[in-house]
């Protein structure tokens, strides 16, 4: 396999600083919001080409939102949240914390500092 083969099988390997990465607002749907002003924001820093892998940095303003999961695992690189998953465990996380979070997994989260995390989802 030449370098160019491999290079357009599989992504260069790389390294971000999760802390200063430039972030996008994203959408949250108002019917998720439970208290507060949350905000979304995000970038994705790599995705399959088969959409069933996506990687990146995800961070959340203080309030009170609900979700459903996506088999998710991440790390919370600054910030606290309170992780109430539906019929199971509640989640205190914090910088360093590592979570896994399985698909169809009913959540809500208490968002005490804005929360930045750096995620891996398979689909």
């Amino acid at each position: 396999m030449s370098t160019s083969d491999h290079s357009a099988a599989a992504p260069a390997s790389f390294s971000v600083s999760v802390a200063d990465v430039e972030l996008e607002a994203d959408d949250l749907d108002p019917e998720q919001i439970v208290s507060g002003d949350p905000a979304v924001t995000g970038k994705v820093l790599w995705e399959s080409a088969d959409g069933k892998q996506v990687r990146g940095i995800w961070q959340i303003t203080p309030g009170v939102v609900t979700d459903v999961e996506a088999n998710e695992l991440f790390v919370v690189v600054s910030g606290r949240a309170t992780v109430e998953v539906e019929g199971g465990e509640t989640l205190e996380v914090g910088p360093g914390s590592a979570c896994v979070l399985r698909e169809g997994d009913r959540t809500t989260w208490t968002v005490h500092e804005t929360l930045r995390k750096a995620y891996h989802i398979s689909y």
